[in-house]
């Protein structure tokens, strides 16, 4: 199976006053977002990381990521390239890119990028796209504003969904493409 997750910041004591995250220390989170991610994520499954994945030191992160389920993707993010220079850390991956594009099973697709992309590939068409970057902040705000907007000129639904790991919808889990969908559907 596969499951979709963005701006985990493992290591990143600002990202818990930043997204207001529930967690009294750094250390507390990152133990949660292993835990919740080990729960969902089998050794056969595959999680595409959008961005933004650790805020420590290489040998901090392979500790970390040796810890969790899975193959993993990275779509890179803004807060990547330091650690990317080492060949550990790229070792971590199956694929790195900036922007991948998934075929789904009613022959639809999935656009995955840190940013948010408004006017993606096919959006009017009945695709899909996830993104990260913008955590919950005013730059959300706005992605979700440009969403109705576009959902008001096309008169069809602006398929395009945050998948930072401090929305509701993600509770700090990667999440299935279907649960992302649902769950959305009810906001």
């Amino acid at each position: 199976m596969d499951y979709f997750i963005a701006d985990l910041h493992f290591g990143h004591a600002n990202a818990l006053k930043f997204d207001a995250r529930p967690f009294a220390d750094i250390q507390s989170h990152d133990q949660t977002l292993i835990k919740n991610w080990n729960s969902t994520v089998g050794d056969d499954d595959t999680v595409y990381i959008l961005g933004d994945f650790s805020w420590v030191n290489a040998s901090k992160t392979l500790e970390i990521f040796q810890q969790l389920n899975g193959s993993k993707v990275l779509i890179k993010g803004n807060h990547d390239s330091k650690l990317l220079k080492k060949q550990e850390i790229q070792n971590l991956f199956l694929e790195i890119c900036d922007y991948k594009e998934l075929k789904l099973e009613d022959k639809k697709g999935l656009i995955l990028c840190h940013y948010p992309i408004p006017c993606f590939k096919n959006h009017y068409y009945g695709w899909y796209h996830f993104y990260g970057h913008v955590h919950d902040g005013t730059e959300e705000t706005m992605m979700l504003r440009v969403k109705r907007e576009m959902e008001d000129l096309y008169h069809v639904p602006c398929n395009m969904f945050n998948v930072g790991c401090m929305k509701d919808y993600m509770n700090y889990t990667p999440q299935s493409f279907e649960s992302i969908i649902n769950s959305c559907k009810k906001i």
